[in-house]
């Protein structure tokens, strides 16, 4: 029941509509109250951005305020003249700025950056942090570079646009110089502002009968009765004592305390390419050591070494000022990884890379070393991370993202994150739901409602700063900071360091709850499918990646070949900035994914050239036909990560029955029928079907994908009911070795060749897709009683139900799977393995005989409009594999897959190391970053159970340890003795990792 009362209510509501006018009309503008003009020049760059001293040295023309001026993705740089008056003092003159923002959208459109004549930069100009400093009085120039950044996004509309690529971004001007003028700053009335702004936040988010907003609003009210409000400046003391006792009210000691730290989440790429997140990282950095300067409390947060290295390159002299800032704790370099990548989809090596070049970057170039993985909205975790993170040396984790779960909502706050080897990680959800706070009471009162340990903790992290498109930290929010450090009816705020934080969470919470498994995030699903292009590049060279170390390495040991040191880490880097959170997920323009078609095909051409200069060196000058086997498997007689003679594939023939054709081997027979979809599958071995009775396998279906938000982002679990099957083709035909299915439909052409190779179920789609806002499934329906499915994740595998029984059940419609899914029951099973398909949905059914059954279905491909209304037009390739068998088998197929025989010529090669346990795999063999010429070895436990053997070797070496990812030496039950030279012997626990150092 409501009990306030209404006459109560209208008088506070008629109070702080009063209020708020002379807080709009009257301090607002006086602030700034006296203004002259400045004389302003411009040149405009006309392509991509140049550096300063370039810019400096053109001709700039006459330009006046109210022109248009920058298209689309332009650089217009501005030369601004003007004098500051005798009169003012040093501190108070700034240069206000209106490139003609949107205030709606800090960091998603025009931005600047602020130079002295000398080319040192002053500051950035952002939408809601729009003022220049001016040094001393009397006469000055600057140079503002100023970017035209179009609008691609505003929130919660999601039309197509053709700005997102340059070729239809347009040519006509998008903005409007609104201000340019120097202004008097009148700091007594800055701080008033910030007051009344403090208390006024308040207001809106304490109980409307409490007696702290009546206390609060009378005090507002006082305020506005004492000033005058023709004399702002002349009253604002006055006004600011009126304010004094309202805010010398201390918190409750109940009170939640905030961390604040200083943050601005600066997405590597998204609605811009990385070319301006170059210059974003700039314009954030300048901003913050303007801070630093000013506020001797500021700390300041930021990860990713791949943005701190794009600012060396850039930027060398503000590099210089940062990293003088991290010397001394202002600047807290948090992460340790490259990017700030997405979790899902990159491999297991590629995120130990990550963490590995990130760190090292930190190390070399900062002399820090971060344990704090930073990844606040990436779209899920894998269970694989927490392992992974502490053999890196990460203790804690980081990240905001679950708050967005459609569905449920995460228990806890501050919590123990458990993956799938047992690793454990100190974690934390800022409670405020957000990594771009301004401290405000409405952040704050979030904090404090959706804390899940209030009552046994007190300590929550708060990240302030405008964030994704960059910006960061104002003075405006470090004014709230101090305002709200002890303030009734908040909680207290802290400006600190992350390191702080979680020390001091950890010390009153010495008992926290454990979260087990993947984290999933219960929203934009559609990134598991959306642009197959960026990420078939990803896995392709991912295997490249492989190779190349696995080959070189052997090449530079048995041959003394040189190893490719530059070469291989300019290509890794290249591959981890690609598996950034909004570009491998798929979600961002037309230009970015543009940008990761052609790095992803210039690093995969020269790794080859690596891989084939190795296997030449490897060969001996041979000329007799080897494959060389990469896989951790043997395959056709060819040790694992060996090179030798191998026996070939053998694939069955098709012949015409009744209702088809048939494929037979040794170990399977295959019924295709006239639509072009399977009516048999039949294990040989055991007599059992593997299709249910009745319903077809293999079949191609079509939904609608009209997502209610994030078209690039989202799949709904509704549109789903919409789907239709491709039972219709245009031909079924038999040509060599397979059955090939040709649909047609909407605009695009599907081709399937169906074969049985080895045991094994082969399609290969060649598809030409012109569809819009549609997505296309391959389903198996299976004659299996399941509970859950397997799927391969990063260095082993995961779990999931497969029935409805509870909400987060229902929401897992669409998860994620690497190479392979098994699905199964006990004594049989069916593995499904794929080159380059990550979104999968398996789901407990009923088959028409009234028995249980299970669907297995893979996403191959979408359409979204938004916000590249381009994305995946044109050709793309898959390939999946079906075979009844167990977990081994699905390892197997999904090797098969991803690291295809490479047939080359030459002699025999013995691998450098084999395990004796098949459970354990090799997951790379590479030399030692330090480049000493060590060998280091990384295995991993694939089954989930116990596994001890030796690794041999074949290799003179003189000691072998156990390492960190670093490969830095740890202390490791997994390592036991050794014999040099020879072998080592090993034990590792369900999906442990163990990096092994071969000392030479």
């Amino acid at each position: 029941m409501d009990d306030v009362d209404p006459f109560a209510r209208g008088r506070l509501e008629l109070t702080m509509r009063r209020v708020r006018r002379f807080l709009r009309e009257r301090i607002e503008p006086a602030v700034h109250g006296e203004r002259r003009p400045v004389a302003v020049r411009a040149w405009t760059v006309g392509g991509e951005p140049v550096p300063f001293a370039e810019a400096a040295a053109q001709r700039f023309d006459p330009f006046a305020v109210g022109e248009p001026w920058g298209r689309p993705w332009d650089t217009v740089w501005f030369e601004v003249r003007g004098e500051v008056p005798q009169e003012w003092a040093s501190d108070e003159a700034e240069l206000l700025v209106d490139l003609g923002f949107d205030e709606a959208q800090p960091g998603f459109q025009a931005e600047a950056t602020a130079y002295r004549p000398d080319g040192s930069v002053v500051k950035a100009v952002e939408p809601r942090n729009a003022w220049v400093p001016i040094d001393g009085s009397g006469p000055f120039t600057l140079l503002i570079e100023a970017a035209a950044n179009p609008v691609v996004f505003t929130p919660y509309a999601y039309r197509p646009t053709p700005v997102g690529d340059p070729a239809s971004a347009g040519s006509e001007p998008i903005y409007r110089l609104t201000t340019l003028e120097v202004a008097r700053r009148d700091a007594e009335v800055w701080e008033l502002l910030q007051d009344v702004l403090v208390l006024d936040g308040l207001v809106d988010v304490l109980p409307e009968d409490g007696a702290r907003r009546a206390q609060l609003v009378t005090a507002l009210e006082r305020m506005v009765d004492v000033m005058d409000p023709a004399d702002v400046p002349g009253t604002a003391a006055a006004g600011r004592a009126a304010l004094a006792p309202a805010l010398a009210v201390r918190a409750a000691d109940s009170a939640l305390r905030v961390s604040a730290v200083g943050h601005a989440h600066i997405d590597s790429a998204w609605l811009w390419p990385t070319r301006e997140t170059v210059r974003k990282v700039a314009r954030t950095f300048a901003n913050v050591l303007d801070l630093l300067d000013r506020d001797p409390d500021f700390v300041y947060a930021a990860s990713s070494a791949q943005q701190y290295a794009w600012l060396q390159a850039s930027q060398p002299a503000l590099f210089e000022r940062v990293r003088a800032a991290v010397d001394s704790g202002r600047i807290r370099p948090v992460g340790g990884m490259w990017v700030e990548s997405d979790t899902n989809m990159p491999s297991g090596e590629s995120l130990v890379r990550q963490l590995v070049h990130g760190k090292r970057w930190f190390l070399e170039h900062l002399g820090v070393e971060s344990d704090e993985v930073w990844l606040p909205d990436s779209f899920g975790y894998t269970a694989a991370f927490p392992q992974i993170a502490r053999a890196a040396g990460m203790r804690s984790f980081v990240t905001q993202k679950p708050s967005w779960n459609e569905t449920n909502r995460m228990p806890y706050s501050t919590f123990l994150w458990e993956g799938i080897d047992g690793s454990r990680l100190l974690t934390h959800f800022p409670p405020a739901d957000t990594y771009n706070s301004d401290l405000g009471a409405e952040d704050l009162a979030r904090t404090e409602r959706r804390f899940a340990e209030k009552g046994r903790a007190k300590e929550v992290l708060g990240l302030f700063g405008f964030g994704d498109g960059g910006g960061g930290p104002t003075r405006e929010m470090l004014a709230a900071a101090h305002r709200k450090a002890d303030l009734d009816g908040s909680p207290r705020v802290r400006l600190t360091d992350p390191a702080t934080f979680f020390a001091d969470a950890a010390a009153e919470l010495p008992d926290p709850s454990v979260w087990s498994g993947e984290m999933y995030l219960e929203l934009h699903r559609g990134t598991l499918i959306s642009q197959q292009r960026t990420k078939r590049g990803n896995r392709r060279n991912e295997a490249l990646l492989r190779e190349a170390e696995l080959w070189a390495t052997t090449a530079a040991v048995l041959r003394g070949a040189a190893y490719p040191y530059d070469a291989l880490e300019e290509a890794w880097r290249t591959v981890l900035l690609q598996q950034f959170h909004d570009i491998l997920p798929g979600s961002s323009i037309a230009w970015v994914h543009q940008e990761a078609e052609r790095n992803h095909a210039a690093v995969s051409a020269a790794l080859e050239g690596l891989i084939g200069g190795a296997l030449a060196a490897l060969g001996g000058g041979g000329g007799d036909p080897v494959v060389a086997n990469a896989a951790p498997l043997a395959r056709h007689g060819v040790p694992a990560l060996g090179i030798g003679p191998a026996s070939e594939p053998v694939a069955a023939t098709p012949r015409p029955t009744p209702r088809g054709f048939a494929l037979v081997d040794d170990a399977l027979r295959v019924v295709v029928d006239r639509r072009g979809v399977l009516l048999s599958v039949q294990d040989r071995a055991s007599g059992r079907e593997v299709l249910p009775e009745g319903l077809p396998g293999g079949v191609l279906q079509l939904f609608r994908d009209t997502p209610r938000d994030w078209d690039a982002w989202d799949i709904d679990a509704e549109d789903q009911r919409t789907g239709v099957e491709l039972l219709a083709p245009e031909s079924v035909e038999v040509e060599g070795d397979a059955v090939v299915v040709r649909h047609r439909f909407g605009a695009s052409t599907v081709e399937v060749r169906i074969r049985v190779v080895d045991g094994r179920l082969d399609y290969a789609f060649a598809i030409d897709w012109h569809e819009t806002q549609k997505l296309l499934k391959l389903a198996f329906p299976l004659d299996v009683r399941a509970t859950h499915a397997t799927s391969e994740i990063q260095f082993g595998h995961l779990q999931r139900p497969i029935h409805r029984n509870t909400s987060w059940d229902s929401a897992r419609f669409e998860t994620v799977a690497h190479r392979w899914i098994h699905v199964g029951e006990t004594g049989f099973g069916v593995a499904i393995a794929n080159d380059v398909v990550y979104g999968h949905d398996v789901r407990a059914a009923v088959a028409p005989s009234g028995r249980p059954m299970a669907v297995a279905r893979l996403s191959l491909l979408r359409a979204p409009l938004f916000p590249d209304p381009t994305a995946d037009q044109g050709r793309h390739a898959f390939t999946v594999s079906l075979r009844p068998g167990g977990i081994p088998e699905a390892i197997d197929d999904g090797y098969r897959q991803h690291l295809p025989r490479r047939t080359t010529s030459g002699t025999p090669v013995e691998p450098l190391v084999a395990v004796t346990d098949p459970a354990v795999l090799v997951e790379a063999v590479k030399l030692a970053e330090d480049r000493s010429g060590d060998v280091v070895v990384r295995l991993s436990e694939s089954l989930g159970g116990r596994a001890a053997g030796e690794v041999r070797t074949t290799f003179p070496w003189t000691s072998v340890v156990a390492t960190d990812l670093l490969e830095r030496e740890v202390a490791s039950t997994a390592l036991g003795g050794s014999t040099p030279g020879d072998s080592a012997r090993i034990a590792l626990r369900p999906f442990e990792l163990l990096t092994l150092r071969f000392r030479r």
